[in-house]
């Protein structure tokens, strides 16, 4: 009996627990079942809100940093900026010796004020001379016209002195008449000459001009090196070229710093992000396209802004060692290529974006490869694409 009524009891207990199990199966089955299709539906939801979004993580904020270097060399005399400083265009920056250049200034003007007198000089002799030369000839030839006159008058009385009786006359005086004959002769070669030499008026006028160009040009250079002094002296002041932050500065007071040696830079306010999208990626990027950015050092700020640009080359084929494909075993390697992008709002002057901080761009696309920026953003670069 005893025996009975525990196989009774046990069969019941094992009635009883079957049904919990089956329940308890039934529940998870069906609680694994929504939470496939939430997470199916979260899934389809995700890829709808995102399937028109292209991002990476590959990107970096990008600016001007414009190099500083001085024009002459010389010793640091005053330095009147600091490390990470804000500096507006021309502003002065440091200041060099001035004293070598002043004094090659000086020297300059010197030439130039020797230069301007003997130009001067060489003028006056230009207007004499075109007074002169012709002068010259006309004196020349009444010289020669006289010569001959008398050289006439003595062979006539040369003549007569030989068709008189010898009683009439005496060898003395016919000596005296062919001494005479032969002075006019000698008289007129010389006029002769003096006409030849002073036949060329025109070539020794020219000749005076032409060293009037000459001085003129002596003039001009010593000009020349006069504003070259002046500029040497003028760029002994370091100042900004543009509005911007002080950065990289190695230059001190005292420094020795040499023509075209980098003592700081400036880097400009403006800031775009570079994004290195995959080659896969690009297949519905146009310019003018709105893009959102998320900044990695402040998570707080939200940038809105427009791609501006793509590059046309991949960032392999600007590389210094660009890889050469054609030789060798081939192993396909997807390409990245920089894609500018223009900040267009969302900046925070109390937060400044310095250059190369990591951010995420999501660029907002149309896959039917439209724009949804505005008409003027996005009409520019077919324009551009229109004239080439």
């Amino acid at each position: 009996m005893a025996d009975d009524h525990n196989e009774q009891s046990g069969e019941e207990a094992e009635n009883g627990t079957k049904p919990v199990e089956k329940k308890k199966s039934a529940r998870g089955k069906i609680i694994l079942t929504v939470v496939i299709l939430v997470l199916a539906v979260a899934a389809g939801v995700y890829w709808f809100l995102t399937r028109n979004e292209v991002e990476t993580d590959d990107a970096f904020t990008a600016g001007r940093a414009v190099t500083i270097s001085p024009h002459v060399g010389g010793y640091v005399t005053e330095l009147l900026v600091n490390d990470n400083q804000y500096v507006h265009k021309g502003q002065l920056l440091a200041r060099i010796d001035p004293r070598d250049w002043k004094a090659a200034r000086d020297k300059a003007a010197g030439v130039l004020e020797q230069a301007q007198a003997g130009f001067q000089a060489s003028e006056m002799l230009r207007d004499v001379a075109a007074l002169e030369f012709p002068g010259r000839l006309t004196q020349a030839q009444g010289n020669l016209a006289a010569a001959k006159a008398q050289a006439l008058k003595a062979e006539a009385d040369y003549k007569r002195q030989r068709s008189v009786e010898r009683a009439a006359t005496s060898q003395q005086d016919i000596d005296y008449a062919r001494a005479a004959l032969e002075s006019a002769k000698a008289q007129v070669m010389e006029a002769q000459g003096a006409v030849q030499t002073a036949t060329p008026v025109l070539p020794n006028i020219n000749n005076t001009k032409i060293r009037v160009s000459q001085q003129e040009g002596q003039v001009k250079s010593a000009q020349a090196d006069l504003d070259n002094a002046a500029l040497n002296l003028e760029w002994t002041e370091l100042r900004a070229p543009c509005d911007g932050w002080i950065s990289q500065r190695n230059l001190e007071r005292g420094n020795y710093v040499a023509a075209g040696q980098h003592v700081l830079s400036i880097v400009e306010p403006e800031v775009w992000v570079v994004a290195n999208y995959k080659e896969t990626q690009l297949t519905h990027i146009r310019p003018g396209q709105a893009v959102d950015v998320k900044v990695d050092a402040y998570p707080s700020l939200k940038l809105h802004g427009h791609v501006d640009s793509l590059q046309k080359g991949t960032g392999a084929t600007f590389s210094a060692f660009p890889p050469e494909n054609a030789t060798g075993n081939y192993v396909k390697i997807v390409q990245r290529v920089p894609v500018k992008i223009l900040i267009d709002d969302g900046l925070d002057p109390n937060l400044p974006l310095a250059l190369g901080l990591s951010v995420v761009p999501v660029v907002h696309i149309d896959t039917d490869g439209h724009s949804d920026a505005p008409a003027h953003t996005a009409a520019q670069p077919a324009h551009e694409h229109t004239a080439q």
